[in-house]
């Protein structure tokens, strides 16, 4: 009974210890990357989803704005056809 093992006789074995905290950091970085990784993503997905809403509305706002330059055009001719009778009578 002369030969102990290692950790009975008082001893630190650092060896045992280095590598179970170099998994566990290993482990935590990998998580915290995962982690990180998942919210990056849907972040992209809602700037994405912002976006296609963007373009929707900038494709309405040129659809209105093309509908307003008919009328105003239409408006323009009314008023033109106004000041000829005002020109005729007056």
């Amino acid at each position: 009974m002369t030969a102990m093992p290692a950790l009975a006789t008082g001893g630190t074995n650092f060896t045992a210890i280095s590598i179970t905290l170099g998994i566990i950091f290993i482990i935590a970085a990998a998580i915290a990357v995962i982690v990180w990784s998942y919210f990056r993503l849907q972040r992209h997905r809602a700037d994405a989803v912002a976006m296609a809403h963007f373009r929707r509305l900038a494709e309405e706002a040129v659809a209105n704005q093309q509908e307003l330059r008919a009328q105003l055009a239409e408006l323009t001719a009314k008023v033109a056809a106004v000041e000829q009778l005002m020109r005729e009578v007056g």
